[in-house]
This record gives C-alpha cells, structure tokens and sequence, in this order.
C-alpha cells in the first residue's frame, strides 16, 4: 500500500518539488499552503492539494481530518513551510519576530503535535523537518530566521529521543543556498526593515552576496527533493542531512573554527 505523505509549504521551492518527487515515486500525496492556486501542477500529478496556513489551529485541525478521512492514515509528515524575516535584530519589530517563530517553529510543532497520536498507534511514522545550515550558522541581519531554525534543530533532537520508542522517525533536512522563492522574501524583509539607517551600507552588501549565493550555481530545489526521498527510502535514516555537500562543508567549518576566526572572516568579507 502507497505510503501516506502530508507536505506544508508546497505551493513553491522545495515542498512542490518534493510533492512532484513523491507523485511519480509512488507515494499518496497531500499538499498545503496558502496559495493554493500554485498547486496546481500538483494536482494534476494526482496530489490532493488543499488550503493551509501553519499559524491557524483551525487551518491546521483541518487539514489533518482531511487526510486521515480521505487515506485513513498519515505516514509521512513534512514540514516545510518557512520564511526568513531578515533585517537587522535592531530594526525588525518583535511582532515580525514572533510571526517568524509562529511560522517556522510553533505552527510546524502544532501540526506534529497533531499527527503523533495516529503514528502511534499505527506503531510508526516519519517526520521530515525541513531546517537550514541557518540552524547551525548565523549571518548579520539573519538574527531571527537563524534563531527559529536554532530552534527547530533543539526541537527535532528531543522529539527523535522521544518518539523513537514508538517507531516514529525524526529527520532534519539542512539545505544550503538553493534557488526558489525563499531568497527574495528574505530579501524584500531585509530592504524593509534595515534598508535605510545606520545599517543600509550592510544590507546593500548582504543582498549582493544573497543574490550571488541563491543564483549563481546554487542547485535546484530537486536536490532537496531527492535526499528527502532518501531519507523516506533509508530504514534507518540518518538524523539529518545537509544538502547540498557546500552545506555540509561550511557546518564542518563552523565546528573546526573557533568563533572569533569565522567573526573575523564574515566581518572581512561584509566590510563590517
């Protein structure tokens, strides 16, 4: 029987690649997000695409009694859906910082909450949290995004501990830069939050590295897309996966060098 898989976030980037992987590898697919009309092309597929919004107990309480009334069961959750409010820790209001919280921590662990009981007494599962090396590493004027995805990495650790002795399996996912839709709300947050004051000259130097980064040779959102599918093939799945091997190679940096070298470096390198 195909497994059972509920994506957030899909309505671009790495969810609808991960939703188009799934269809045509064979799992029942169930996507989420706000913009439904971007599901589309999954439809098609054969996904059941639905209304979503992570923040919303109502949105979220629906659409878990959707999948198990259509499928039975819930085999699969993957929680991507994510932004980066970015902007100087100074300027970006603390209502923005909440929000930022609400969406990449609270409202993925409200959904978790909600799924674990069924995984349960199915005798297993998996939940795939889709992270960032942001979670490992932190850039100027990233101090929020970089503190949620701290978060998720804590998070996801208790939760491996804690539901493994129910069979259930707890994977984080740490892309690197890859090119969707991500950079450029990143971007849009950090022009209106510290595009002007005493930390514009920054922010114009960060989105010049943003650009090059996310563009310039970042792979696509299928590279993801595949090691997820590695990790839902694995019987024992590692407990997280940087991708693609850039992510690996700066986490490594980032435990070999002490914390003044990297200061040092991120300040040569953004003129700070």
């Amino acid at each position: 029987m195909a497994k059972t898989v509920l994506i957030t976030g899909a309505s671009a980037g790495i969810g609808f690649a991960a939703a188009e992987l799934l269809l045509k590898s064979g799992y029942k697919v169930y996507t989420g997000a706000r913009r439904v009309e971007k599901m589309r092309g999954l439809e098609y597929l054969g996904a059941r695409v639905f209304a979503l919004d992570v923040t919303d107990e109502g949105s979220l309480q629906n659409a878990l009694a959707f999948v198990l009334k259509d499928a039975g069961r819930l085999d699969v959750l993957i929680n991507n859906a994510g932004y980066g409010a970015h902007g100087a820790v100074e300027d970006v209001p603390l209502e923005e910082a909440r929000r930022q919280f609400e969406v990449n921590l609270f409202g993925l662990a409200r959904l978790t909450q909600l799924a674990l009981p069924g995984m349960r007494a199915a005798g297993g599962g998996t939940i795939i949290n889709i992270s960032s090396i942001a979670g490992k590493i932190t850039m100027p004027a990233g101090g929020w995004y970089h503190a949620s995805k701290y978060a998720l990495e804590a998070y996801s650790d208790a939760l491996r501990l804690e539901t493994a002795q129910f069979g259930v399996k707890v994977v984080l996912i740490e892309p690197g830069p890859i090119k969707t839709e991500w950079d450029n709300t990143a971007l849009v947050n950090l022009e209106k939050y510290s595009g002007s004051g005493p930390y514009a000259p920054l922010v114009k130097r960060l989105t010049e590295k943003f650009r090059a980064g996310y563009r310039d040779g970042a792979p696509g959102p299928e590279a993801v897309a595949a090691v997820i599918l590695k990790a839902l093939r694995s019987p024992s799945p590692a407990a997280r996966y940087p991708v693609p091997f850039k992510a690996s190679l700066i986490i490594f940096l980032k435990w070999l060098l002490p914390d003044w070298v990297l200061d040092r470096a991120l300040r040569f390198a953004l003129k700070i």
